[in-house]
């Protein structure tokens, strides 16, 4: 559905709204992206102001919804994603809600390792994605493994929503499978087939999960952040089961919190059924990643 606003009305609303977004500390380049996302507006036409002589403008948001929520960016600290009800992740633009964690540029680079580490027979195999929230690693991988079949698996049936509905969006639902449940138990029939998983599971201790920003604390899942007292429950649990699940040089890759690196890796080490394990950091150097492969 699209509602009509004029050019003048939103004008005024944009300058008010950067006004505000000042004053109560929130990015003001905030109001340029929404207004992009919600009303089509490009980056010239929002510098140079000339939508204000606009009689009509598309938007998918009513005026009272984008004051509504607009506040409550202000207010209650509520994500501009789940505002315009997506967000730019790779080459895509998701579909996101309050069901699922807001996709982070850092988790993108999951899906180059995935590739670098997939040999020709890996890049033609099974993979899954455990915990796909939105379905951005899914679909991640399925864009970068066009002959790979995947499987993406979530606890939360309202992310698993999400997920399916960013597939079919993308034109990936004929290569995606999704299935409802913890980790790899949905997945048990196919055991030992997988070449390839991928998973950002929880991975912030109980204890830090309430320091965050209040933009996560108040308004992403806690499911999706909460990795226990130490941060590393489901990582254990991953590393653990993922042996029986994976073919012989499958790939295991996942993302975890800064600082954890090393106990991750010890971790891998002690499991016994890992080699060539590496630990990877991010753009912004941060060690974020662990890969290995099943022996």
């Amino acid at each position: 559905m699209s509602f009509l606003i004029s050019g003048l009305q939103l004008w005024q609303w944009r300058n008010g709204a950067i006004e505000g977004a000042i004053a109560h500390d929130v990015p003001p380049e905030e109001v340029d992206w929404l207004l992009a996302e919600i009303a089509g507006l490009d980056r010239l036409t929002l510098r140079l102001e000339s939508f204000k002589e606009w009689t009509q403008i598309k938007s998918r948001l009513s005026w009272q919804e984008l004051e509504q929520l607009w506040q409550r960016r202000l207010d209650d600290r509520l994500p501009i994603q789940y505002i315009s009800g997506s967000t730019p992740w790779r080459r895509f633009n998701l579909k996101v809600s309050s069901a699922v964690l807001i996709p982070r540029p850092e988790t993108e680079y999951l899906i180059d390792l995935a590739v670098d580490a997939a040999n020709d027979q890996a890049k033609k195999g099974l993979w899954a994605d455990l915990g796909t929230g939105s379905g951005a690693i899914a679909v991640g991988l399925a864009e970068a493994l066009p002959a790979a079949e995947i499987y993406a698996v979530d606890i939360s049936l309202e992310a698993l929503a999400i997920a399916q509905i960013n597939a079919k969006n993308l034109g990936f639902s004929d290569r995606i499978h999704f299935y409802p449940g913890s980790w790899w138990n949905p997945l048990t029939e196919l055991k030992g087939q997988f070449i390839g998983m991928v998973s950002n599971p929880p991975y912030i201790p109980s204890s830090t999960v309430l320091t965050l920003q209040p933009e996560v604390v108040k308004h992403e899942p806690h499911l999706a952040l909460n990795g226990g007292i130490d941060g590393l429950d489901y990582i254990r649990h991953l590393i653990a089961i993922s042996p029986g699940y994976l073919r012989p040089g499958g790939v295991f890759l996942l993302e975890m919190m800064a600082g954890q690196g090393e106990i991750v890796r010890q971790l891998l080490v002690n499991q016994g059924s890992y080699n060539n394990i590496q630990i990877h950091a991010d753009l912004a150097g941060i060690e974020r990643f662990a890969l290995a492969y099943l022996n």
